[in-house]
């Protein structure tokens, strides 16, 4: 149809009339800083809050108390750290849980429930990582909830785990989960509301040291055979609302019911694929149900303040009583939805893709389809091209020119935009690097709103930057400004619906994100476009900011919401990898999401160049603070400590004619963040004579060094030595002998050995040329990975010895001289260690985490 004659008269006017129509300079300032008002006054409240906790007062109402789920976590936590093999975790933890569960027993609802519970050992192996995860006598305890009208025989298996890291007494992972899993079954079985299915409550006594309990329980258990979906729960930090961030896999229906159920939703499509990406170092017990067990569920953590994460500040002091209600709330409406669930029956036959989901705000929930979110994406992508065209047409009509001749203006300004957008992606990169280069890693750690400034601020400068400067340098009289600057907006919709498009056709379902803000903006261009908005002057960008709104909310809470995760994550993550980049490529996204149809609106005011001289001083500033004064450094006690880990090592080597070779002793130092040691410079800590034991690593297995676990092995050209002149380690207690060798055949030998003196102990084994490892009393599959070999060994309450065989196969079937060179460390992870270790640990400063115990290795040849 033609372009009404009331457009085009009203367009000649406001051509007239342009430069009278932009705002006063001082308005520009202001535009940008709503938007960082709507941000702290809408998205921060909403992310932290919480539900009113409920009291004793409420109990008769049969829902979830979070006073008494609080008082049970107080008796947890205080029986302290509960290390697997320890007292505290094979004996207290468990006498807790089952004293609860004999409590619920005493109030259990006869004609509608019965309840049993079991307390079970487990032993076994899988490989994890780089090493051979080896268990022996960890404990389950195992509860079940079955409706007494029931003739269901398939279960909803809940998950979580009572064991502590090292140093930590574990309020919040997973005290918190413990707690509330034991008043939700208290709720279940003093309602009479009755349910489809027998709900097993799983609370493990081994998931920190690499998942076993849970592995034990899905591989050996007969419940578990009958259990068809689960519900892991798991913390990552302390407080605040749980997360979802894995489902299925591949079981969509379970995401609607966590819609349908869920009281306080928060979950991201987006955060499932950066879990299983490895960017986070972490893992869950859900990995085993999925993998060993091929039982879907849903994975629901904590994740506020990761400061305190497998920490010694990791107290119920630091848990508001809301959190609980939260946590508590979703599970037990959860757990009586899919307890009541028909597809249990037949979990298979609903078995189709991968959900898309999402909330918004922690207000509405939404999810659909992986195909549906296929079809959604490539539909707005294709529909932003078409009604740019249109616009297009439009504006060629309306100015009495040429379609070629805009579409050529468009050209230029896709280029200048695409520039922006590139800049708003690099610039942030470039002060991290600039920072990274002078040793200032991390300075947002303790001060997070130096993100803003550091990272956010040069996002802007880079999306206003070159638009700004085209625009004051621009002439042209044929086409207005207004329509320049709707030339620009396009440009950023056609960037991001073809990363929209290349993302969905990656096969990534975090696709939606960038979505999100292109369906408004297709929104307001089409009603722009119906109406005479779109060709009077600024007129269509009041829509444009109104649907804009929206996308602001969600895009700076999502990324708000990874950037509370993954900052504490930088202090645990090692120094070998600049973590700062994930925070400025998050802030960068988020920025570009946030802002990127809002930045070039600058240019509807007079004297836009202040608003990027106004970024460029809040960016000056930011780094002087972040490299200049006591902001910037990284570190505050208790609050966000550095954590520090290191082995107080005794190493003795003996040669195959049972000759000591080497007897040394020294601190192994993990460094857990990129800044690494540095920030004991000017302290009480003596680090002189310190070296890296990379060189070591060439030469001699696993470097010669009791490497604790698969982040010491992954990390181990990162890690210091500290030698020290006299023994640290006691060397009582620690058993590593030869019982037996036995030839098998002409070409294969059998050794027998029995290994013995901590709960957590590793084994290493590389062999001489032309000897192969045939058999071995450990996880045969293991033996296809390539050497040398990590059998980490662990056990809970049976403490009897490791006994293990060993097959060697050798073509000249020779073993008179070296075949096997054998490595045995103990870890005394409880123990202080000697005078001098303890005096050592308490000169680190006072911002300092520790996370330290003797370890003995021994090297053998046989």
């Amino acid at each position: 149809s033609q372009i009404s004659d009331e457009s085009v008269e009203a367009t000649r006017n406001v051509a007239k009339k342009e430069s009278s129509l932009k705002l006063p300079w001082y308005f520009s300032g202001g535009f940008l800083v709503f938007w960082a008002l709507l941000f702290f006054a809408i998205v921060i409240p909403l992310f932290y809050r919480l539900p009113t906790p409920l009291t004793m007062e409420d109990a008769k109402k049969n829902v979830f108390i979070a006073e008494r789920a609080y008082n049970n976590l107080y008796t947890l936590s205080n029986i302290g750290n509960k290390l697997i093999g320890s007292v505290e975790n094979e004996v207290e933890a468990v006498n807790f849980i089952v004293n609860e569960l004999e409590s619920i027993k005493s109030v259990l609802l006869t004609d509608y429930f019965e309840l049993e519970y079991k307390v079970t050992q487990v032993s076994g192996g899988f490989a994890y990582s780089t090493f051979l995860n080896t268990y022996q006598g960890v404990q389950n305890v195992v509860a079940k909830l079955s409706p007494t009208n029931s003739t269901s025989d398939t279960y909803l298996l809940v998950n979580s785990h009572f064991d502590s890291k090292p140093y930590t007494n574990s309020a919040s992972d997973a005290g918190f989960m413990i707690v509330t899993m034991l008043e939700v079954l208290r709720v279940l079985a003093t309602t009479k509301q009755t349910l489809e299915h027998p709900v097993v409550f799983l609370f493990n006594g081994a998931e920190e040291s690499a998942m076993q309990a849970s592995h034990g329980f899905v591989t050996q258990d007969p419940w578990a055979k009958k259990c068809k979906a689960v519900i892991n729960l798991d913390c990552a930090g302390s407080g605040g609302r749980d997360i979802l961030f894995q489902t299925g896999p591949k079981h969509p229906w379970l995401v609607k019911y966590y819609k349908a159920y869920s009281k306080h939703p928060f979950a991201t499509t987006m955060g499932e694929e950066v879990f299983q990406s490895g960017i986070i170092p972490s893992d869950t017990d859900f990995r085993q149900f999925t993998m060993f067990g091929d039982i879907p569920g849903l994975d629901m953590a904590q994740i506020n303040n990761g400061y305190v994460y497998h920490t010694k500040y990791d107290n119920i002091d630091v848990i508001p009583r809301g959190s609980l209600q939260n946590t508590g709330d979703n599970l037990l409406s959860l757990v009586r939805g899919l307890a009541n669930a028909t597809e249990l029956y037949d979990t298979e036959a609903y078995k189709d893709g991968h959900a898309v989901f999402f909330d918004f705000l922690g207000l509405y929930f939404i999810h659909y389809s992986e195909a549906t979110g296929i079809s959604l994406n490539y539909g707005v992508a294709i529909a932003t091209i078409i009604l740019i065209v249109v616009s297009i047409w439009r504006m060629a009509a309306v100015s009495q020119v040429s379609i070629c001749h805009v579409i050529r203006w468009f050209i230029l300004v896709f280029i200048i935009q695409l520039i922006s957008f590139v800049l708003a992606l690099v610039l942030p990169i470039v002060v991290t690097y600039a920072m990274d280069s002078f040793g200032l890693s991390l300075t947002y750690y303790s001060t997070p709103l130096l993100v803003v400034g550091l990272y956010v601020c040069p996002s802007l400068i880079g999306l206003s930057l070159p638009i700004t400067i085209y625009y004051s340098l621009q002439r042209n009289d044929k086409l207005s400004n207004p329509y320049h600057l709707q030339l620009a907006l396009h440009s950023q919709a056609i960037l991001l619906a073809v990363i929209a498009a290349a993302v969905t056709y990656l096969g990534y379902r975090s696709a939606y994100i960038f979505v999100i803000p292109l369906l408004f903006y297709v929104a307001s261009l089409v009603i722009n476009l119906l109406t005479t908005l779109h060709d009077r002057g600024y007129a269509w960008s009041g829509l444009l900011k109104a649907s804009q709104v929206a996308p602001f909310l969600y895009s700076s809470y999502l990324i708000y919401t990874f950037i509370i995760v993954l900052t504490p994550m930088g202090g645990r993550s090692g120094s070998g990898s600049n973590r700062d980049l994930y925070i400025a490529v998050l802030a960068a996204v988020g920025t570009v999401l946030s802002f990127g149809f809002l930045v070039p609106l600058i240019n509807s005011f007079r004297r836009p160049i202040l608003v990027v001289l106004a970024l460029l001083a809040t960016t000056a500033i930011a780094v002087y603070l972040a490299s200049s004064t006591q902001l910037g450094f990284p570190y505050r006690p208790k609050t966000s400590g550095q954590r520090v880990a290191y082995l107080q090592v005794r190493n003795i080597f003996y040669e195959y004619d049972g000759t000591l070779s080497k007897d040394e002793s020294g601190y192994l130092f993990f460094p857990q963040d990129r800044r690494g040691l540095t920030p004991f410079a000017g302290t009480r800590v003596n680090l002189t004579g310190v070296v890296s034991i990379a060189p070591r690593c060439e030469t001699h297995m696993m470097c010669g060094m009791p490497l604790y676990d698969y982040r010491y092995y992954t990390n181990r050209l990162t890690l210091k030595w500290l030698p020290l002149e006299e023994p640290i380690v006691p060397l009582e207690n620690f058993t590593f002998e030869m019982l037996n060798k036995t030839k098998i055949d002409s070409t294969t030998v059998r050794y027998e050995f029995t290994m013995s003196g901590s709960d957590h102990m590793s084994l290493f084994f590389q062999t001489y040329e032309d000897v192969n490892i045939t058999s071995w009393s450990f996880l045969s599959s293991y033996l296809t990975k390539a050497q040398p070999y990590h059998v980490y060994l662990t056990h809970g309450i049976d403490a009897r010895p490791f006994n293990f065989t060993i097959d060697l196969s050798k073509p000249d079937g020779d073993f008179n001289v070296p075949a096997l060179q054998i490595g045995a460390s103990k870890h005394l992870i409880k123990a202080p260690g000697s005078e001098a270790a303890i005096k050592y640990a308490s000169l680190l400063p006072s911002f300092s985490i520790p996370a330290q115990w003797p370890a003995v290795y021994k090297r053998y040849i046989v």
